[in-house]
């Protein structure tokens, strides 16, 4: 079993409560616009880490990560990106990658809504983990934690961090 922990949006903000909540997972995933190269340096010496550039991530970021990243954890295809949407909602360039190979999993951020949602059309699952960083509307900062075990997802956590 791989216990994953997945955020987005951090913007340059790394909320000290975000390790706190990932202190148990084996891999930190993150969907983009994560502010500086310094933060997605922290998270890879605190935990194997997997992460795209979003569309306010410049500089070095942009540069070291791709825009979409496709990976399996056990038994679960991944797919990941920023700017995706949601079952019925989709960037339109999305759409083609689903048809020829929907994964069993689709990752992204942007929106700072969280949301998890079964898509039926493509069989896989969305995660929208929203905003773990303090930019922007929403009321709290929020973060997923779940396993992956063999096929399975299972034991999906939705972290709700007070806005300092």
């Amino acid at each position: 079993m791989t216990r994953i922990g997945v955020l987005s949006d951090t913007h340059g903000l790394l909320d000290k409560r975000v390790l706190v909540h990932f202190q148990d997972v084996d891999e930190i995933w993150h969907a983009g616009d994560i502010g500086s190269f310094e933060l997605l340096q922290t998270l890879r010496q605190f935990k194997p880490t997997r992460a795209v550039f979003g569309n306010m991530d410049s500089g070095d970021v942009r540069y070291s990560l791709s825009e979409f990243y496709r990976f399996k954890v056990e038994d679960v295809n991944v797919l990941m990106t920023h700017i995706g949407g949601y079952p019925g909602h989709y960037n339109p360039w999305l759409i083609p990658m689903f048809r020829k190979e929907p994964p069993d999993l689709f990752v992204c951020g942007h929106s700072h809504i969280l949301k998890v949602q079964y898509d039926s059309q493509f069989k896989m699952l969305t995660m929208n983990p929203g905003a773990a960083g303090k930019q922007g509307w929403q009321p709290c900062q929020t973060l997923l934690r779940f396993a992956i075990d063999g096929h399975e997802i299972k034991d999906l956590e939705v972290i709700e961090l007070e806005r300092l």
